[in-house]
């Protein structure tokens, strides 16, 4: 296998909408094409089972 060692960068297109898939050594980073910010998820949190806490508090921390 080839090790993670440094980001890898992938676009997907999700219900009509372009992304960016960035996977690193700490975890992976959804965001919405032309955007900064967007769903962080660490390798810890989804593997220990956190990690639709971790996802549903960073949905309540975007809304305004």
């Amino acid at each position: 296998m080839t090790p993670l060692d440094k980001p890898l960068r992938r676009e997907l297109t999700i219900a009509g909408q372009t992304y960016t898939l960035t996977l690193d050594p700490s975890g992976m980073k959804l965001v919405e094409k032309g955007r900064r910010k967007g769903l962080k998820l660490r390798w810890e949190d989804l593997v220990s089972g956190d990690a639709a806490l971790a996802s549903a508090l960073q949905a309540s921390l975007r809304q305004p």
